[in-house]
């Protein structure tokens, strides 16, 4: 592979990228001995320089995190050349970060999985051998000498459907996946990565107040941003809405974060929270808009449920600056002030923020901020957290089977509210392995989802893949977890196929859609072209053993003719393919000439994007700004006296959860002597471990490094770049130091995302440090989410 690209050129969006040899991007161990089909393979040589030619714009949404900012793919004769932003989506705003230039590398990356592959070697090996897609579904179904098929396991589990789990990534094609496995094939043990991310945030949110909703920072005059480093974690409108008003151009902003951030340094203060005491903090604010009535007593009245119960609480328990102090590192003053310039600012807001669970608190966190935000009025309306509206697209009825022998899910255990969909990934991972599930869970369906690097505990989930008697990989770079598969089918990168039409709400709300740029590259397949075949491959022999063990299906067919059993497979959903019978193409058509009219349908298709009189309310107002809709039609509120702040849960008492936010001596911070409180985070460069391969935002950031306090660092005999060792209770990782005064002595912190296992992925390899190697896996107990923040280490230098 031959690059040029520099830094600069890479920022302008004049990206050069040549690949030379299309036919050698075989990986060790991973296509050994197999010739390449040239037919499909990439050309001998292409060049991604951007030429002066004929080009095509095709519209696109980014599949590289979860903002899916729209975007055109400049297309010069088969090949994308450029990506460059959608000035018509109002989320993204004629804007493309780093990791959006950066996605047609994704596409590119010699190290990207080519074909159909299966096992020959022991799991985690990385030895497979290239088969055909038919060969590979075969595999799936019947399982080869190394590894049991899908029919020998239901089959030996009496059709318990629940003996499969799935795990699936983020992205327009989820919902397909869920279907397929979910409500197809059957199975209820789904963990999600929501699980490892900020669920307890959108729970928090959602039943306190009915929304996460969205952060008018554009309008808003007073902000506190909790643990949400916006500067460096995410670069999108709304974070540049920030901080081009920041720093006394009309909003004052507040930080709190263990580090001293890119956000830190552009906030009015910045107090260094001990982690994991941010509720702390909120409570105390609480206490001093309640014992001094600075509340919005008119709103509270007519929208707060359980108020009254909240301010006897919050008093009574003398939730006090001074307490917090102690608790939390901010001084007493510092809250006061904080507190009352909140409750006086017009529009103030409490950012929600949207990342990971910071401690076993985050649920109440998290609720308290809501609430929080809700004592100062600022909801619904311009400048405050924004409820919106969406443009309604019709649900697709999917004919869903009903297995009669299928279990329930069972990692709720000891967890207050077990999510019915999205589970527990730690504790169903324990609980598998450990033994104590009351049936044997023996195969994983696995797509765009790398466990190895995301979920704590990596020698645990290493464990649990090697338990299982089949594991089905759908991705698209031969990540981590890959290495444990048995069947790996590639996906086709976002850039190679056409998306599920989507909806996004708020403010501007707008209908979008990702259209093909180019064919999918080598022997790669669209993932609802998968998802198709592979209920295809599957609906009959699984039916068979349906008909074998269920009997419901045993007594509803008793006495009918083969005909008539085969109109009842079809009526009853045991077809597993048909819910995939149109292209995405032509579903999404027919969806939107349906729902909104032929001509949003050409707006659409023409422009990735629809939203009603987009026509004459899109104007461009500057060189890279535009209106999207008139002021007077935005939705700055929506909810009339539907709004409610709900306060008191009773209920969850039930359940032996606080009913309201309440602090617990058990989380106060403390860290042992001689060892250090890790901290993670993001970075605007990276999305987690699936950037990491990227050779362009690689030259951005080559690794990641740990930050330790400068004199602990200088005691310690550790200098810049130095390899030192951080070890936990459940394994040691080695990394190199970044000595700093920006954190304190009894913390550490390093980007998540780096240390790859996988030799198949060659910029990733070894490069850095996995977090999840030494994060211990505790759990948040009214979600069972993934706990980041409350794992202590030692170090030393290697």
């Amino acid at each position: 592979m031959q690059v040029e690209v520099s830094r600069r050129k890479f920022l302008q969006g004049s990206v050069a990228l040549s690949i030379v040899g299309g036919s050698s991007l075989g990986v060790t161990n991973l296509l050994a001995g197999h010739e390449e089909n040239e037919s499909h393979s990439v050309a001998e040589s292409i060049t991604t320089k951007t030429g002066i030619g004929e080009a095509k714009n095709i519209p696109f949404l980014c599949g590289i995190c979860v903002n899916k900012c729209a975007g055109f793919a400049r297309v010069e004769n088969g090949v994308v050349t450029k990506l460059n932003p959608n000035p018509y989506f109002p989320k993204s705003r004629n804007m493309l970060c780093a990791r959006g230039n950066a996605g047609i590398q994704t596409m590119y990356d010699p190290d990207r999985l080519k074909y159909p592959m299966i096992r020959i070697g022991e799991r985690g090996e990385g030895k497979f051998k290239r088969v055909s897609w038919e060969e590979a579904y075969d595999a799936i179904l019947n399982g080869t000498d190394k590894f049991k098929g899908i029919k020998q396991i239901l089959d030996e589990e009496k059709d318990n459907r629940a003996t499969i789990g799935y795990c699936n990534g983020e992205g327009l094609s989820k919902e397909g996946f869920e279907v397929l496995v979910g409500e197809k094939i059957g199975t209820p043990n789904y963990v999600d990565e929501i699980s490892i991310c900020l669920e307890t945030t959108l729970g928090g949110y959602v039943n306190t107040i009915g929304t996460y909703g969205e952060a008018d920072l554009n309008n808003a005059d007073y902000l506190i941003c909790a643990g949400a480093n916006r500067a460096e974690a995410i670069i999108t409108p709304d974070t540049m809405d920030m901080f081009k008003r920041t720093k006394g151009k009309g909003l004052k902003t507040i930080v709190l974060d263990p580090r001293f951030t890119n956000t830190a340094a552009k906030a009015d203060r910045w107090y260094a929270v001990n982690p994991g005491t941010d509720l702390a903090f909120v409570l105390a604010l609480t206490y001093v808009v309640m014992d001094e009535n600075l509340y919005n007593a008119d709103f509270l009245k007519k929208h707060s449920v359980g108020f009254e119960d909240y301010k006897q609480h919050i008093l009574s328990k003398k939730y006090t600056p001074e307490w917090a102090e102690k608790i939390t590192n901010i001084p007493a003053k510092e809250i006061y002030k904080t507190a009352r310039e909140f409750m006086a600012a017009e529009h103030p807001i409490y950012y929600q923020g949207r990342r990971s669970v910071f401690s076993k608190n985050d649920f109440q966190l998290r609720r308290a901020m809501a609430i929080f935000q809700g004592l100062s009025g600022n909801l619904d309306k311009k400048g405050g957290i924004v409820y919106g509206k969406k443009l309604t697209l019709p649900k697709e009825e999917i004919n869903t089977p009903l297995y009669g022998q299928v279990a329930p899910r069972f990692d709720g255990k000891d967890i207050a509210i077990p999510s019915g969909k999205t589970g527990s990934w730690i504790q169903f991972r324990n609980m598998v392995l450990e033994g104590t599930a009351p049936y044997p869970v023996r195969a994983m369906f696995m797509r765009k989802h790398n466990p190895m690097s995301g979920v704590p505990n990596t020698k645990k989930t290493e464990a649990f893949l090697k338990k299982m008697d089949l594991n089905i990989m759908i991705d698209i770079l031969p990540s981590d977890t890959t290495m444990f598969a048995d069947v790996v089918l590639p996906e086709a990168s976002y850039l190679e196929r056409t998306s599920p039409v989507a909806t996004y709400g708020g403010l501007e709300p707008a209908i979008v859609m990702r259209k093909q740029s180019v064919k999918p590259l080598f022997e790669t397949k669209e993932p609802e072209v998968i998802y198709k075949e592979l209920a295809e491959k599957l609906s009959k022999p699984l039916w068979e053993i349906t008909r074998k063990y269920d009997e419901d299906v045993q007594d509803d067919t008793k006495g009918m003719s083969e005909k008539e059993i085969e109109k009842y497979y079809e009526e009853n959903g045991f077809n597993l393919a048909d819910a995939w019978e149109k292209p995405v193409y032509e579903a999404n058509k027919e969806m939107v000439e349906t729902t909104f009219g032929k001509e949003a349908w050409e707006i659409l298709d023409e422009k990735g994007v629809y939203y009603p009189n987009m026509e004459q309310y899109h104007k461009q107002l500057n060189p890279n700004e535009f209106q999207y809709y008139p002021e007077n039609k935005k939705n700055y509120s929506t909810q009339g006296d539907n709004l409610k702040v709900n306060i008191n849960f009773k209920n969850l008492a039930k359940k032996g959860v606080d009913p309201m936010p309440t602090w617990h001596d058990e989380w106060n911070f403390t860290v042992p002597k001689g060892q250090f409180r890790l901290v993670t985070g993001r970075h605007a460069q990276f999305t987690q471990s699936g950037t990491t391969n990227n050779l362009m935002l690689r030259d951005l950031i080559p690794t990641n490094y740990l930050w330790i306090n400068r004199r602990v660092a200088q005691e310690k005999g550790i200098n810049f770049g130095d390899m030192v060792e951080v070890k936990s209770s459940i394994g040691a990782v080695q990394i190199k130091a970044y000595p700093t005064e920006k954190i304190a002595p009894n913390q550490i912190f390093m980007l998540h995302g780096f240390g790859g296992s996988s030799e198949g992925m060659e910029m990733a390899y070894g490069n850095g440090a996995n977090d999840a190697l030494i994060i211990e896996d505790k759990i948040e107990p009214v979600y069972g989410a993934a706990v980041m923040h409350e794992t202590n280490v030692e170090i030393r230098k290697v």
